[in-house]
């Protein structure tokens, strides 16, 4: 894993059940997407959620973006409190994973 997205995002208000829910089903899309190496859906409080993407090359961040980014959009204007959702690029400096 070298480089990722990191997002951030509100949920509105009366809808925090159902972030749970979605993160399950985008888990299960980006299951299907083998440039994603690691992928991991959060929760920083009662109504803040994320999700932290990590791939092994610009390519695979690339193909990620290319294949989830409309769905994204889509969901953050029926869910997400506007203008909360943030994306950021992030370089992965250093990990500690179990070895497989």
């Amino acid at each position: 894993m070298r480089v990722g997205f990191l997002a951030r995002f509100e949920a509105r208000p009366g809808k925090e059940a159902e972030i749970e829910p979605g993160l399950k089903g985008t888990l299960a899309a980006v299951q299907q997407l083998p440039a994603t190496t690691a992928w991991f859906g959060f929760r920083l409080g009662p109504s803040i959620f994320g999700t932290l993407d990590l791939f092994l090359d610009e390519a695979g961040r690339l193909a990620h973006r290319q294949a989830r980014w409309s769905r994204i959009q889509e969901i953050a204007s029926q869910l997400f409190v506007e203008g909360s959702l943030v994306i950021e690029e992030v370089d992965v400096l250093l990990a500690k994973l179990p070895e497989c």
